[in-house]
């Protein structure tokens, strides 16, 4: 019977001897995020551990000081804590790095139905107001170059020279505009891979 005791010592005094990432796991394996948290060094493990305590906002903090590997969690935190639009954000980004991934998809369009729609204000015409750009008596166009690009900066113009050089062959312009539209379906993961023997 003065074993048991004896045992339990040892095993806390090794604990206390291995440091604290072996503390930490024991609080995770006891379902104790919360007593596992500040003894985590990594703030992507400590901001889950966070999360699952319930404290959203340290692990948000946690995320946000992790950097783009937890933008996933990020996203989860943002909408725990309230702060859909950014939420929405987190989980556009990680769609962009892998559109295929349906965990995101779905977390997107949950935020995505919880932020109210954005309504414009609009003049008497029935139109969104707009403010102009232009100086009295100055060019819009000059206005719109001012602020940075050109208007065709990298882009090819669509004149007589162009169309020339255009084949004749509405077949072939179907034919690429079919194989660009079947990359961006499989980039998009929304077709299923080609079978090796079709029969």
């Amino acid at each position: 019977m003065r074993l048991a005791p004896l045992i339990l010592a040892l095993g806390l005094a090794a604990l206390a001897v291995a440091g604290r990432a072996p503390l930490a796991k024991l609080a995770l394996v006891l379902h104790l995020p919360g007593l596992a948290a500040p003894l985590l060094d990594d703030p992507a493990v400590r901001g889950v551990a966070l999360y699952q305590a319930g404290d959203y906002p340290a692990a948000d903090q946690a995320f946000q000081q992790a950097g783009r590997g937890s933008t996933y969690n990020r996203g989860l935190s943002l909408a725990a804590t309230g702060d859909l639009p950014l939420s929405r954000a987190y989980f556009d980004a990680v769609l962009f790095a892998n559109p295929a991934d349906s965990e995101a998809r779905e977390n997107r369009n949950l935020v995505a139905g919880l932020i109210p729609p954005t309504q414009g204000v609009a003049n008497n015409a029935g139109r969104i107001a707009a403010t102009a750009i232009a100086t009295p008596g100055g060019s819009p166009v000059d206005e719109i170059k001012r602020l940075g690009r050109p208007l065709d900066a990298g882009r090819l113009v669509a004149d007589a020279e162009w169309l020339a050089s255009l084949p004749d062959d509405p077949g072939l312009v179907l034919r690429l505009r079919l194989a660009q539209e079947h990359d961006r379906r499989i980039a998009m993961g929304q077709t299923a891979a080609e079978e090796v023997e079709p029969w």
